[in-house]
């Protein structure tokens, strides 16, 4: 007797609405007498009889799973995903194997769930591009259009290397960035904690202490009492408006596109950050133009995708000028020069492809420039921090410490 899995076997099409769906575990045979399992995920069990019976499997057992969210399915994720389906597609592995190779070999549930219900799609009928456009917060524009190119052109295999290495440097880039902005943002965090608890229960002490003394107190050392008090009577009132105006700020930046583009537009203007972030914005615009144009998808097509990937908003309205300019009919160079946020290099670069018709190669090379940029950039910036988070943190723990060792200073002076 064999087996074999529910992975071969066309789901039931998604219910429309709000119906609940559930995981089922059912085992069955087939017209040839053979043993089949799988999983299943339907409104009830009397839906997977039925998709069952149509398929040709009488079912034997159907048992109701709970179903486990898992993490959260990251860029990573969908990353490491991509190359290695590119890596199978090279290989000669059928499409839906490969996607059976993936759901397997996954340790997060939730992934598993987003590749089965693509293969599900695949399975029906479904392009490879249309079924990743069900899931746009997985898989961008920019994925399916590239992957919509390359099934045209017969070529899914090497678009798929190709976007699966895009990925890769995006995700590279992204990872620089955050990892120069986690050592400052880090220290702040850790300084208000410390200097929280020492206006909170430290200095207390001390005025218990300076109090005993029955003489005149300095004036830094006032001054710290008197924050201390503040403190130790409004301290709710003051991580209360604290972390209310981060849920605000983020939640209206998520809502608001004019306060996007105003927070995008003062980072870019940062000393130090806003040089690296400018740079890394610019490697990921030529790099996703270069990929795609690359892939064969035209130029005006392209530009869509681009300004979305950029991941500023000032780039995105750029490319959208970009787009309305090149469509009647003005060179890409002029295009980007007109929109003032682009360096002489880059546009100058861009006007050498486009002469010799090598423009993917060269936004390419530009990408390449910029992420060596940003490596750069971001070595300078933790070289520069470090000393300046070294006098942060002595200006103002020292200060703190000093202000309370005053009047015992002062009273040793005395005596």
């Amino acid at each position: 007797m064999t087996t074999t899995s529910a992975s071969t076997l066309r789901p039931p099409r998604r219910p429309q609405g709000g119906t609940k769906e559930s995981l089922f575990i059912w085992e069955g045979k087939d017209k040839a007498g053979k043993l089949v399992r799988g999983e299943m995920r339907a409104a009830g069990d009397s839906v997977v009889k039925s998709s069952l019976r149509r398929q040709g499997i009488t079912p034997a057992k159907i048992k109701k799973q709970a179903m486990s969210r898992g993490r959260r399915v990251t860029d990573k994720d969908i990353t490491l995903f991509t190359r290695q389906l590119a890596t199978m597609m090279k290989s000669g592995v059928p499409l839906l194997q490969a996607f059976d190779i993936s759901i397997k070999g996954t340790g997060n549930p939730g992934l598993s769930r987003l590749l089965n219900e693509v293969r599900g799609e695949v399975e029906t009928g479904s392009s490879l591009s249309h079924a990743f456009s069900k899931f746009p917060a997985h898989f961008d524009r920019l994925f399916c259009n590239l992957v919509a190119a390359a099934e045209q052109a017969g070529i899914l295999d090497s678009i798929l290397e190709r976007l699966a290495t895009y990925k890769e440097k995006i995700l590279a880039i992204k990872s620089k960035i955050k990892s120069a902005l986690f050592y400052p943002g880090a220290v702040i965090v850790v300084s208000a904690v410390v200097v929280a608890i020492i206006m909170i229960w430290v200095v207390p002490t001390f005025k218990e202490v300076f109090a005993s003394f029955g003489a005149e107190l300095p004036t830094p050392t006032l001054v710290v009492i008197g924050i201390s008090d503040f403190f130790v009577e409004y301290w709710w009132l003051i991580f209360g408006l604290l972390g209310g105006s981060v849920v605000a700020i983020t939640m209206a930046y998520k809502r608001s596109v004019p306060m996007q583009i105003a927070v995008d537009r003062i980072v870019l203007k940062l000393p130090v950050v806003g040089d690296v972030v400018r740079k890394a914005t610019i490697a990921r615009w030529s790099r996703t133009l270069s990929t795609m144009f690359s892939a064969g998808v035209p130029l005006i097509e392209a530009l869509d995708s681009v300004g979305g990937a950029s991941g500023n908003h000032l780039y995105m309205i750029a490319t959208r000028s970009i787009q309305n300019e090149v469509s009647t009919g003005l060179s890409l160079n002029m295009s980007m020069q007109n929109t003032g946020v682009f360096p002489a290099m880059v546009v100058q670069m861009v006007s050498i492809g486009e002469e010799a018709g090598q423009l993917d190669h060269m936004l390419s090379k530009v990408a390449d420039f910029y992420d060596q940029e940003v490596d750069d950039a971001v070595a300078a910036m933790s070289t520069l921090l470090e000393p300046l988070i070294m006098v942060f943190l002595g200006v103002l723990i020292g200060g703190l410490v000093v202000a309370m060792y005053l009047p015992i200073f002062k009273l040793g002076s005395v005596v």
